[in-house]
């Protein structure tokens, strides 16, 4: 956890593996998320700038929104078509108990990073608010994310779940009816707690079990994806071996089997 921004990898080899999928197949996107919080990379703006430079593909950067504050992050993204920030509380108590900041961010920093950066950013923003039942989906903490909502002016408004293992086993999905509610109180928010489909670009990927790894480290998989990603490579028995040597562990969550990689680590 931290605040500081670093180069974490060369940034022209983070652009040169963007290149190597962009060249290579129809892209609605090019989408920063990173393995972790994609505003953490100092060098950002400069890889946005160059895609936006080099390519005709819109640009959308997924972040928690926490760093929006920081001139430099907010700079760094005014190049990008939709920024997709996170705003799962209308309170500090339910900000920390949700998102479980860093010390030196409170929920009025991170709210007025946002509201700045909207006026100042020409593209689209889309919210995303994340419900945990118990923790922000009563109809108080629903009416005070509305006001933040209000605050910042999104364009746009989707309600998510934790669809995949969280990392902490007692993170529970609200019924369908407080999710329901939730679109409501909300001001009609787009509803994308479902599971999601389609498959994943594989192409780059030398073989199955690279593409397991790599894909399941952040974007932990259903069994059935895994199995589908180990047909798309034309290999067999794959995911059967990783199970049994232990490269791969099997959880249960909301009834369905997900395959992590083993470094992958659940809270208590």
């Amino acid at each position: 956890m931290q605040v500081r921004r670093e180069s974490f990898y060369p940034r022209e080899d983070i652009l040169a593996d963007i290149g190597k999928v962009i060249e290579s197949r129809d892209a609605d996107y090019v989408t920063f998320v990173g393995d972790g919080e994609p505003t953490l990379c100092r060098d950002l703006g400069w890889l946005i700038h160059r895609c936006k430079a080099r390519w005709d593909v819109p640009v959308a950067v997924i972040t928690n929104g926490s760093l929006l504050y920081k001139d430099d992050v907010s700079d760094n993204l005014l190049e990008s078509d939709v920024v997709l920030p996170t705003l799962d509380a209308g309170s500090e108590a339910v900000f920390k108990g949700i998102n479980r900041p860093h010390p030196e961010i409170s929920f009025d920093l991170m709210l007025d990073g946002q509201i700045d950066f909207r006026e100042k950013f020409d593209g689209q923003i889309w919210e995303e608010v994340m419900l945990v039942d118990g923790l922000n989906d009563s109809q108080e903490v629903l009416e005070s994310i509305k006001e933040a909502l209000d605050a910042v002016g999104p364009d746009r408004t989707y309600v998510n779940v934790p669809i995949r293992p969280p990392a902490e086993t007692w993170v529970k999905v609200p019924a369908p009816e407080k999710i329901f509610r939730a679109q409501e109180i909300l001001g009609g928010a787009w509803d994308i707690s479902d599971y999601e489909e389609g498959g994943f670009g594989v192409s780059e990927f030398e073989d199955a079990r690279e593409a397991i790894l790599e894909l399941g480290a952040r974007h932990p998989l259903r069994e059935e994806q895994a199995r589908s990603i180990e047909r798309s490579l034309s290999e067999e028995g794959i995911v059967d071996s990783m199970i049994s040597d232990g490269t791969l562990v099997r959880v249960d969550y909301r009834e369905r089997g997900y395959l992590l990689p083993s470094s992958f680590r659940m809270g208590d």
